[in-house]
């Protein structure tokens, strides 16, 4: 029996929220939010450990994904309203509210941290445990009332490997996700970058065939452009001073080492990560360091646990602009060479007359931080895609955006206990190939 089939079609639920006012839930969605794998979602910090320098900033994953149903059953109105949904397969309208509300169903614990790390101690990013989640009987039964094949078809919009015209509003670069988390993760760390004009950006929403290849998809009107751009310059800001903030990377670097020691250690499975909550992983973790013994545990037990829950974090040694780093080899190695940059890591600690583990080298990555690749309609009729060149006199940021990136990020080095590195002598490790530099580390001299 479909969930609810016994109550009347129009049956809702109302949930207020404090960025959108009023949200209406129907029957179907309410059966979702019911399941335990969405409410997992209420445990999981939707900025991860950014909380420990913005108080404010310990809403969910589970009020994020409430918000994105919410603004994709308002843009379907709106292009329904137009009659841009004409031929559109009803069952791709149906699926779409539904795939906003469970496309962060797998994330991990602390949210995007972890997806930093490489496979050797994760297994893929959060889009790919999706699947695994809408299998759970009772999420699956709810979308099978929907549309047969539904959870197939979800995983698809979530993972932007849908062929539905309508993909751009769950994945792409207006999706309702990034319009979404900007306007509450600024609302609620209480900075003002975030805002966004949603009302004209989603009024600006068209369905549009693209020139090049017949199909139809999701595109913006040219009268929305500087509400786009206006986002655009919102996601940079919000990187910058939010995201990026040297705090936030501080204990975000902190809870990596502290997942890498335990996976490294036996305390702690890949496939246990997933599913997880933020404070059910950090307790998981307590148990077993406490009752296993060996370097790793007590790295995790002594150190690691204690300095996140007392908000001990490491401190600055070192930060260089991203532009210091723009074509050097660690910009590639950097990400290609997790267990190089872990050793680099233990080295610096030992040069810098610390315990292993006392270092720790950061440096975020977001290369599409303002990619674009979007249909636009203009008010002649006409349709061009905007790409990260831009056009001429329609928007301009996307062509900044490699100067914007690098303004936005640091490379930093961290210690638990107060150092300080020569940049020279860390711009001459940086500018080594990964092996030289393994080379370098395998050298007794020191490092820096």
């Amino acid at each position: 029996m479909p969930p609810h089939a016994d109550h009347p079609a129009h049956e809702f639920e109302v949930v207020r929220d404090p960025l959108w006012n009023t949200i209406r839930l129907d029957r179907t969605a309410v059966a979702l939010i019911d399941t335990p794998e969405f409410q997992r979602l209420r445990n999981i910090r939707q900025l991860g450990l950014a909380y420990l320098v913005y108080p404010g900033a310990t809403h969910t994953r589970f009020d994020h994904a409430l918000g994105v149903y919410h603004l994709a059953r308002w843009a379907l109105g709106l292009l329904a309203e137009r009659g841009e949904l004409e031929g559109v397969d009803a069952a791709e309208c149906a699926l779409v509210p539904y795939a906003a509300l469970l496309h962060d169903v797998g994330h991990y614990p602390f949210s995007h941290a972890l997806e930093e790390l490489d496979g050797e101690w994760i297994s893929g990013h959060h889009e790919t445990h999706t699947g695994r989640f809408l299998a759970a009987p009772r999420i699956a039964a709810a979308l099978e009332a929907v549309a047969p094949g539904a959870a197939g078809r979800i995983e698809a919009l979530v993972r932007g490997a849908s062929e539905s015209p309508l993909q751009g509003l769950v994945s792409g670069s207006l999706d309702l996700d990034k319009i979404e988390y900007l306007r509450r993760d600024a609302r609620f760390c209480g900075v003002p970058y975030g805002e966004v004009d949603v009302d004209r950006l989603l009024h600006a929403l068209v369905l549009v065939d693209d020139p090049a290849t017949g199909r139809r998809e999701i595109g913006i009107h040219e009268k929305g452009l500087s509400a786009l751009e206006s986002l655009l310059f919102a996601k940079y800001q919000m990187f910058r001073n939010v995201y990026w903030h040297h705090a936030v990377r501080a204990a975000t670097s902190l809870y990596k080492r502290l997942v890498q020691e335990a996976v490294d250690g036996g305390l702690l499975t890949q496939d246990e990560v997933v599913g997880q909550t933020d404070e059910r992983l950090l307790v998981t973790l307590e148990v077993r360091a406490e009752s296993a013994s060996g370097p790793h545990a007590e790295r995790v037990a002594r150190r690691w646990l204690p300095c996140l829950r007392e908000r001990r974090l490491p401190k600055r040694a070192l930060e260089l602009p991203g532009e210091a780093l723009r074509g050097l080899p660690a910009e590639d190695w950097l990400y290609t060479e997790p267990r190089l940059r872990y050793d680099l890591e233990l080295r610096l600690a030992r040069d810098l007359g610390m315990e292993d583990g006392g270092a720790f080298v950061d440096y975020p990555e977001k290369p599409r931080m303002l990619g674009l690749d979007l249909l636009l309609m203009r008010r002649d009729g006409s349709v061009h895609r905007l790409t990260d060149e831009g056009r001429a006199g329609l928007i301009d940021l996307p062509q900044l955006s490699d100067e914007l990136y690098y303004t936005a990020r640091a490379f930093r080095v961290f210690t638990l206990d107060r150092r300080t590195i020569e940049p020279k002598k860390m711009l001459a490790l940086l500018s080594l190939t990964a092996d030289e530099l393994r080379a370098r580390l395998e050298d007794a001299a020191g490092l820096i």
